[in-house]
């Protein structure tokens, strides 16, 4: 009994340092200890307590418990728990979880999740939070769940504001948003903070799918996590996993695993929930340990955007099962807010990411902080740009390496590994992407140790590469928030050629689930700035085009239509001859809708109940394709 009371103590500890911001120990190493309670007092009450008591405001009680998640490590115990449901999945964002309130379509009550029984007060904290909508779309009551975080951007911004007004500056990205949002005064600093939503609960609006709810929080500004949905038979985990480490290493703000969860909306409702957790949720995180070292030097990265990237060498440590010698220090900007140079003592962390990163700062040595004035693979001079220092040079050797190499490995062109391909760089013989498909065997040859099988092997993957599909071919290209995922949303909306892609608006990517305003512009951009490029590769062969019919003048043209129920194919392939026949796809039925489509003749769907009320035609498969005329 003592052994269980002393474990029950430590857990609550460091649960508590947790939701204050000022965590002892990692993410793993807090779940080992739950896991070892587990296996000698499964009962426990710690186990099945959820969020901490930190704050002492105003207590509100939650309609509903705001629950923690059941996680997992093994992606085996991973697929056991999906089985053969199709489930959903987004990125499990490491920040503080909130509540919001909208009684007639506004914004009335924020809180935190506290205790899971009762939240915190936060509500004027969350009204300075600039991407949090104030007004909904519909006049309905709707209690929203997400995520309160720090981008990487704002962070140093936020570290800035706080000197001036002579308060001691954050000491890491991960802390600060409980730090702000448990402030008495200065909550003007809730601006620096960032929401996106996961969970949406009514008695009023009500879905099938997780998401159609997502399209839903979309369509009233709400922003959310990138959805992706893996059918029961390709789960697509692979590339998931993938993108959510180097999302890990590279992304601008904190993830610790992701979030998986049955789609169907009716699974949830039958499986319920424990004291803890949701049954129908599981977070799958990768295994986390930190430790301290100490930097030898700083040396910079040119990335393909010319964007400079700092990373440590450090004294080797031994950090989740590998010997690191090497840690990323994210940007300039965190590198200027540290004033991080050799001889300082740093905390550094390796989650399943292939290069470790830098947490926070233990002591510091002696010497003063110095940044480039000049690229250093180019020695052109940089630029300050925000948060980062910036090589505008495009006939950079590194930019044009790291985005030539980029291409080659989402493409699938096997065999030209990075050493070969700085050697066909320094012959001159690769200069651009495009130069990749002007490659002879007589150029290979002249590469050392590249004899004739493995010049017909490299060729023989380049002419394959050629019937890469849309999605692929765009996530290539290195655009600017052009992650797989993200560009297959693109596709499966409808913009299934190159041209369509090509004539890309802000307006048409913001119409799509998960699409930012600011980073659909910067998408566009960028896919602008490569037009020239694209334009030169389709030249050379790639079968891309997968031509539908023109959406402003099809047989539906300016009509709404909203899916629901059963359907005999999938419904984003319904969706996209929808679109394709110049008709929008709704999340909900309303006034505005023209027919609901689903092939259930009765159903207890809200959406069919209120198509009912409303008096909104409700048609079948059979009928809609009689309709548009196949």
């Amino acid at each position: 009994m003592k052994e269980i009371k002393k474990l029950e103590e430590k857990i609550l500890h460091h649960k508590r340092l947790y939701y204050q911001g000022k965590p002892e120990i990692s993410d793993f190493e807090y779940d080992s200890l739950e896991d070892e309670l587990r296996k000698i007092a499964p009962k426990s009450y710690v186990l099945e307590s959820v969020g901490s008591d930190v704050f002492n405001t105003e207590k509100i009680p939650h309609d509903r418990k705001m629950l923690s998640l059941g996680k997992t490590y093994k992606e085996e115990e991973l697929l056991r728990w999906m089985g053969d449901h199709q489930v959903v999945s987004t990125f499990k964002i490491d920040g503080s979880s909130c509540s919001l309130i909208y009684r007639e379509g506004r914004l009335t009550l924020g809180k935190t999740r506290g205790d899971g029984r009762f939240g915190e007060n936060i509500t004027e904290k969350i009204l300075f939070i600039p991407n949090v909508p104030r007004v909904l779309k519909e006049i309905v009551q709707i209690e929203v769940r997400g995520e309160i975080f720090c981008t990487e951007e704002n962070f140093i911004k936020l570290a800035n504001e706080m000197r001036e007004l002579g308060l001691e500056p954050p000491t890491s990205q991960r802390n600060i948003v409980a730090g702000i949002l448990g402030r008495r005064e200065n909550i003007a600093l809730a601006r620096f903070l960032t929401f996106q939503a996961f969970e949406l609960l009514s008695d009023e609006v009500g879905f099938d799918t997780e998401q159609e709810k997502f399209h839903y929080l979309n369509e009233n500004n709400f922003e959310t996590p990138l959805l992706t949905v893996h059918p029961k038979k390709n789960r697509h985990l692979e590339q998931t996993l993938d993108e959510a480490q180097n999302f890990m290493s590279e992304g601008n703000y904190l993830i610790d695993g992701l979030v998986f969860t049955y789609d169907k909306i009716s699974l949830h409702e039958e499986l319920g929930a424990t004291a803890h957790h949701p049954r129908y949720k599981m977070a799958y995180k990768f295994q986390g340990e930190s430790k301290t070292t100490d930097i030898k030097s700083i040396s910079w990265q040119v990335s393909r955007n010319g964007v400079l990237t700092p990373v440590a060498n450090v004294v080797p440590v031994e950090l989740s099962g590998a010997k690191v010698s090497r840690v990323t220090l994210h940007n300039y900007g965190m590198v200027r807010e540290f004033q991080l140079k050799s001889g300082d003592t740093i905390e550094i962390v390796r989650s399943g990411e292939v290069i470790p990163k830098f947490l926070s700062v233990v002591s510091r040595g002696e010497g003063k902080f110095t940044a480039p004035s000049k690229c250093p693979s180019c020695k052109e001079l940089v630029k300050e740009v925000d948060i980062r220092l910036v090589c505008d040079n495009d006939l950079c050797p590194d930019k044009v390496k790291d985005d030539i190499l980029n291409f080659i490995k989402k493409i699938g062109i096997d065999d030209l590994s990075s050493k070969r391909l700085e050697e066909l760089i320094r012959l001159g013989l690769v200069t651009d992407i495009p130069s990749l498909y002007e490659l002879t065997e007589e150029k290979l040859l002249t590469v050392e140790k590249v004899k004739e099988k493995l010049a017909t092997k490299i060729l023989g993957s380049i002419k394959k590469s050629l019937n890469a599909d849309l999605t692929t071919f765009l996530s290539a290209l290195g655009l600017n928030g052009g992650a797989y995922n993200k560009c297959d949303k693109i596709v499966q909306a409808g913009y299934d050629n190159i041209q369509k892609i090509l004539n890309l608006t802000v307006s048409d990517l913001v119409s799509i689930d998960s699409f930012a305003e600011l980073s659909s512009k910067s998408l566009v951009d960028s896919i602008q700035a490569k037009k020239p490029m694209i334009t030169k590769l389709m030249t050379y062969g790639f079968k891309l085009d997968a031509h539908t019919a023109d959406t402003s003048s099809g047989v539906l043209a300016g009509k709404k239509f909203c899916i629901t129920g059963t359907l005999s194919m999938k419904r984003s392939e319904l969706e996209k001859i929808v679109k394709a026949n110049g008709a929008q796809v709704q999340s909900s039925v309303s006034k505005e809708t023209d027919y609901l489509l689903t092939n259930d003749t009765e159903s207890i769907s809200s959406k069919f109940k209120k198509a009912q009320t409303l008096g909104t035609p409700i048609i079948n498969e059979e009928k809609f394709f009689e309709i548009i005329g196949k």
